[in-house]
């Protein structure tokens, strides 16, 4: 009853016509983004959070905004991948090995179809699960004190951009450079500037959407002018959309199955949406054995990464808003969105703001459904988005970074930062160096150090007492999982093989 009582209480919020606008709006901005190679969702949210703070929405409005910008990247990344095969991000990636083919063969309308009705099932049954898991998780959150909270920090930042990097030290590296930001500033404890180099503009520490508007924005803006636009012109000419029902229907299971694994893998911090389309792909292809035909263009090649891929989206969601660690780089920017708007993730979030959290999932529920008739009979719309030069694009977010930033805050210290910040991305992007444990770090930092000095004031210096409990015992064991496992999965994870005429 609980759960009928708080979805009335959240679809109460979502059926507002101002919510409604912004969640259409925010599908139709995130499968646009999501369509074009090269942005992804990371950087789709990041470019939109100055605008969405210029509008003076509140905490809700905001937050449905970015996570359905958020959710229609995911919708839109299929489409390059299938027609141009060229991922639209990295969960992306797994479509391209039988998308692509069924494109070859002049099935892209039917590829696409499928890859849409397949991403449907896997980011609605997801936000079902998130509404069903988060609550009982939140209740379990209440047992964490700080020496929990200081290993489930470790254990985001072991596993989160762990995947993203050809090297574990480069990922530490990146952690530890975002924990060392983090520390800019004036120290609550002793009322000391640390590492401001006399600088008063540093006194207050670096603004986290300074720092996530560079490092992915800005930085993509210098790739673009790198590579003069290239991919962001293509030429794409789509035929006749017809809606493949056999197919579909024969695909039910796969997507299914996809949706459960998917959302598993996104409930686990760090894992995201890359481990869920691999895992999936992966599982169905074992299933259907050498007759399956796996890598020739076939419906279920494409619904599995597709189903997994948008599954694992939802499944971030859950430690975001129920522990205050994103699954995710889009759920990292998600909560500094949150932390801005002097909301705080964690166990109280569902008590103290339902309004928020069941607003937020009713929305998504109803923005499924948008993305849904948006990417299924509109596709060849979103197409054309595919053939945006280089030159309209860049002036664009260009503009949006900088109006934005300087809205916020009105100094132009933070510009500078943000274009250096920019210029760091893009070293680091060129060094395979990921960005988003940078993130995690000026994010996480504060209360990373706030927890290990309550833990140790607890214990009388006791460095023991980090692993007091049965629940900080398992998540420094995961930790040390997460940290290794990639070493071993990477391999089946890299970028496969562009398939040549």
């Amino acid at each position: 009853m609980d759960l009928f009582a708080n979805l009335a209480i959240g679809f109460e919020v979502a059926l507002s016509p101002m919510t409604l606008i912004l969640a259409v709006v925010g599908c139709f901005l995130g499968t646009i983004i999501g369509a074009l190679p090269g942005l992804g969702p990371s950087n789709g949210v990041a470019i939109l959070i100055p605008i969405t703070f210029t509008m003076g929405l509140d905490a809700t409005a905001a937050l449905v905004l970015l996570t359905s910008v958020y959710y229609g990247a995911m919708y839109g990344g299929r489409i390059s991948s299938i027609l141009l095969n060229i991922p639209g991000d990295e969960p992306a990636m797994m479509t391209t090995l039988d998308g692509y083919p069924m494109a070859k063969n002049g099935r892209a309308g039917d590829a696409l179809v499928i890859s849409g009705v397949a991403s449907f099932v896997g980011a609605f049954l997801a936000t079902v699960a998130l509404a069903l898991v988060a609550p009982y998780l939140a209740r379990i959150a209440y047992k964490f004190g700080p020496a929990e909270y200081f290993a489930l920090y470790a254990l985001a930042f072991a596993t989160l951009g762990g995947m993203a990097s050809n090297n574990q030290a480069k990922s530490a590296l990146a952690s530890f450079i975002g924990l060392g930001i983090a520390l800019i500033g004036i120290d609550n404890n002793s009322g000391f500037t640390r590492f401001t180099g006399g600088n008063l503009h540093l006194a207050d520490g670096i603004d986290f959407l300074v720092a996530i508007v560079g490092l992915f924005a800005v930085s993509e803006v210098f790739f673009f002018i790198e590579s003069h636009g290239k991919g962001s012109a293509v030429g794409v000419v789509l035929g006749k959309v017809t809606v493949p029902w056999r197919e579909i229907w024969s695909t039910r299971w796969t997507m299914l199955r996809s949706s459960a694994v998917g959302f598993v893998a996104g409930v686990l911090p760090g894992a995201g949406a890359s481990l869920g389309s691999f895992m999936t792909y992966m599982m169905e292809k074992s299933i259907a054995g050498k007759q399956g035909g796996f890598g020739t263009g076939v419906a279920k090649g494409v619904a599995a990464p597709e189903a997994g891929n948008n599954a694992a989206a939802g499944g971030a969601l859950v430690p975001m808003l129920t522990l205050g660690v994103p699954g995710s780089g889009t759920t990292a920017v998600l909560l500094a969105v949150l932390m801005t708007l002097n909301i705080t993730p964690g166990p109280t979030l569902f008590a103290d703001r339902p309004d928020v959290v069941w607003g937020l999932i009713a929305a998504l529920l109803i923005a499924n459904f948008v993305l849904l008739a948006m990417n299924v009979p509109m596709v060849k719309i979103f197409v054309r988005v595919l053939t945006v030069p280089a030159s309209i694009l860049l002036p664009g977010v260009t503009m949006i970074s900088f109006v934005g930033i300087y809205s916020l805050s009105g100094s132009y210290f933070d510009l500078l930062l943000m274009v250096g910040f920019g210029v760091m991305g893009y070293i680091f992007r060129k060094m395979d160096i990921p960005t988003v444990p940078v993130i995690l770090g000026i994010l996480l930092g504060y209360q990373m150090e706030n927890n290990l000095r309550h833990a140790m004031t607890l214990s009388g210096g006791e460095w023991t007492y980090l692993l007091s409990s049965p629940i900080s015992i398992g998540l420094w064991i995961a930790a040390a999982l997460g940290f290794i496992a990639p070493m071993f999965l990477r391999r089946f994870l890299r970028k496969p093989q562009m398939v040549t005429d």
